[in-house]
């Protein structure tokens, strides 16, 4: 997951170098979303067929085929390429490895495995811009060297998955593989709309700190320091993956609507933060959004595992995933067409603006009706 927003501090440089608009970052960005979605609805239930080690591997081939293209990188087609295969790892890797940590916990452990697995998916996506940020500041080769570092990461984590026991037991014969698109069993969607919606709305935040938080600080408050840019993103994961810890304190039934809540309290402060250009503010929506977004993330990926059949898990799992990822992708689409016709200050504004008034009614829905436990 760390390889997903390691390019996220270097889009300034490819930008330099390259030469494309603030518009075409954003689309850069969403074409990893496309190719998370893609694999998901494509493949999101092949673990449950093939076995989860297998699908874990081949997720990390294509982590390693991304990390190559922009080693290799000569132009925007790489930088699609790269990005498109990132967005086919994350996808397959975020279902199963889920699906997998839920099924090594011993009895009784489950929500503490579910734990790991949303803290393995947010900690791995604020580590990205962190480290690259910090080589790309500090080290030689900015544009080379955290890909490098990331090829050696992925050979680590790929010694440990051949080591995994198998969790998942084979038909013979073999059912065939076949895309099954939206898989959400009748008995998990009076659980799945309400966390599903939750997710989306959080999703819509990260999206903007990975996709165009570069752009906010070093246009709107002169931040040019590549480390900073990666430890600003950082912090809204680093946050996320707090709130996750809150759960077992507060409950899942009351998580939902309390993360929605400071997510817009954190929604409303990165709009205030623009709009006085004052970095100090934009850190302390990042961190309180992050808070609100993990706390709502947790809660609803436990709630949607828990209660998903042994043998749709992985594919319900990946579901989840779906509604996720078309929150983290479509709005900073938006925010880039927006910026692109009236600047990057006054985009990230009505970006928040519009996300707070979302969030505040999902928010409000599961006050009211609070999804039934599992």
């Amino acid at each position: 997951m760390l390889g997903t927003t390691l390019p996220t501090p270097l889009y300034g440089l490819y930008r330099e170098r390259i030469g494309f608009s603030e518009l075409i970052v954003t689309v850069v960005f969403a074409v990893y979303a496309v190719g998370v979605i893609t694999a998901l609805l494509a493949a999101g239930d092949f673990s449950d067929v093939l076995g989860r080690r297998p699908v874990l591997l081949c997720a990390l081939a294509l982590a390693a085929l991304s990390a190559v293209c922009f080693l290799c990188e000569g132009g925007l087609p790489l930088l699609y390429t790269g990005r498109v295969l990132s967005g086919f790892s994350a996808g397959l890797l975020s279902g199963t490895g889920t699906a997998a940590v839920l099924e090594l916990a011993p009895p009784g452990r489950h929500a503490r495995a579910g734990l790991a697995a949303t803290a393995a998916n947010m900690g791995g996506l604020g580590l990205g811009p962190l480290l690259s940020g910090a080589l790309a500041a500090y080290a030689p080769w900015p544009l080379r060297l955290p890909f490098l570092v990331h090829l050696v990461l992925l050979a680590a984590a790929a010694a440990v998955v051949g080591r995994l026991p198998e969790t998942v037991r084979r038909a013979v014969p073999r059912p065939p593989l076949r895309p099954q698109g939206m898989t959400v069993p009748p008995e998990v969607r009076g659980v799945f709309a309400p966390c599903a919606l939750a997710a989306f709305a959080g999703f819509a935040l990260l999206g903007l700190f990975t996709a165009v938080a570069p752009a906010f600080l070093g246009e709107t408050l002169g931040e040019r320091n590549l480390a900073a840019v990666g430890a600003v993103v950082f912090s809204v994961f680093c946050a996320s993956t707090c709130g996750q810890l809150l759960l077992g304190r507060v409950g899942t039934r009351r998580a939902l609507p309390l993360g929605a809540l400071v997510l817009v309290a954190g929604l409303l402060l990165v709009g205030a933060a623009l709009l006085l250009e004052s970095l100090p503010v934009l850190l302390l929506g990042a961190v309180t959004g992050g808070l609100g977004q993990g706390l709502a993330f947790r809660a609803g990926l436990t709630a949607v595992g828990s209660t998903a059949p042994d043998t749709h898990r992985g594919a319900t799992i990946s579901a989840f995933f779906v509604v996720a990822y078309v929150g983290i992708s479509v709005p900073v689409v938006g925010v880039g067409a927006l910026a692109a016709a009236l600047g990057v200050r006054a985009a990230g504004m009505i970006f928040a603006g519009c996300a707070a008034l979302f969030v505040a009614a999902v928010g409000a829905a599961l006050w009211r009706r609070p999804p039934a436990s599992s």
